[in-house]
């Protein structure tokens, strides 16, 4: 391996992209492996692959990062993994186009991206850029350590584009920056810059663009310094705190089984595609209208129902 020097005296040999048995065909993904010479240990990273597309999510990516973060979990050289994304941004939640017919999928498959983050025996760090917003956003959260550039924009979206979300990674927020602020972020879609998301908690360091990797690089050395095998009862060990989240969560596919077929549910995407503003209580005005013609043709029926004998 060749030797580069990213800050310091910390020494890193360059990345290698993985390869062999199930890792040799990622189209969404990059997957690398570098060496921390000084303590021999090596760091994983998974770099979503798609900037044309602000690296959105499908099921094909997520499939992908399974695969990645399998091996580097299974790795014994590998002590920290890190989660980034290729271009200006780390990347722009669910691809709403594929969303429009997969998302159902997706929804009663739980987000199985932050499973894999919560699972994972190696300390994770999210490196984030440009916006990190929706299913980026929360992955991010869900990582043990997020390090953002100063151009990072943070927030949800679900709500504007009906896509709803529920889990674990949805109350463990409150953990995160507070139950108030946890309800704001996600009820009302608002964005936060990189020094609001550093003051409620959200991410861990704000640095210059420039420096993000080296930045980075820095953590991983530190963390490369301490017994992995501690480390791994840690992470664990507030991992665990996640388990709790999981049964009392109100399940969406509970409440409305058949969201993706509902109007309401198809609207936020429809409009979004279009780049217009969704009529959402347009349909529940409808839906509204439609409930009292029948009650009122069923009143006109059974007078004495309408009259309460």
């Amino acid at each position: 391996m060749s030797v580069t020097e990213a800050s310091g005296a910390t020494e890193w040999s360059a990345w290698e992209q993985v390869g062999g048995e199930g890792l040799d065909d990622f189209a969404e993904i990059i997957y690398e492996k570098k060496q921390h010479l000084p303590s021999g240990g090596r760091v994983a990273r998974v770099s979503l692959n798609k900037p044309d597309k602000m690296n959105t999510l499908t099921l094909a990516t997520v499939d992908e990062m399974f695969r990645a973060f399998y091996d580097a979990n299974h790795d014994p050289m590998v002590g920290v993994i890190v989660v980034a994304g290729k271009g200006k941004h780390f990347g722009a939640g669910g691809d709403v186009e594929w969303e429009r017919w997969g998302l159902r999928e997706a929804f009663y498959n739980r987000y199985p991206h932050n499973r894999l983050i919560r699972l994972s025996r190696k300390p994770v760090i999210a490196q984030v850029q440009g916006y990190c917003i929706a299913g980026h956003n929360h992955m991010a959260y869900c990582c043990d350590f997020t390090v953002a550039a100063d151009n990072a924009v943070f927030g949800q979206a679900g709500p504007k584009v009906s896509s709803p979300a529920d889990g674990f990674f949805v109350p463990y927020l409150t953990k995160v920056i507070g139950a108030k602020k946890a309800r704001e972020m996600w009820m009302l879609c608002r964005k936060y810059k990189a020094d609001q998301a550093l003051e409620m908690g959200l991410v861990n360091t704000v640095v210059p663009l420039d420096e993000l990797e080296a930045e980075v690089d820095r953590w991983c050395a530190e963390l490369l310094e301490k017994s992995p095998g501690c480390l791994e009862v840690l992470k664990a060990s507030f991992d665990q705190e996640m388990e709790g989240y999981r049964e009392s969560c109100v399940t969406s596919a509970a409440m409305y089984p058949d969201w993706f077929d509902m109007p309401e549910g198809k609207e936020g995407g429809a409009a979004f595609l279009a780049k217009r503003k969704p009529g959402f209580w347009k349909l529940r005005e409808r839906e509204a209208n439609a409930r009292q013609a029948l009650l009122d043709a069923y009143q006109g029926e059974h007078p004495s129902a309408a009259a309460g004998d």
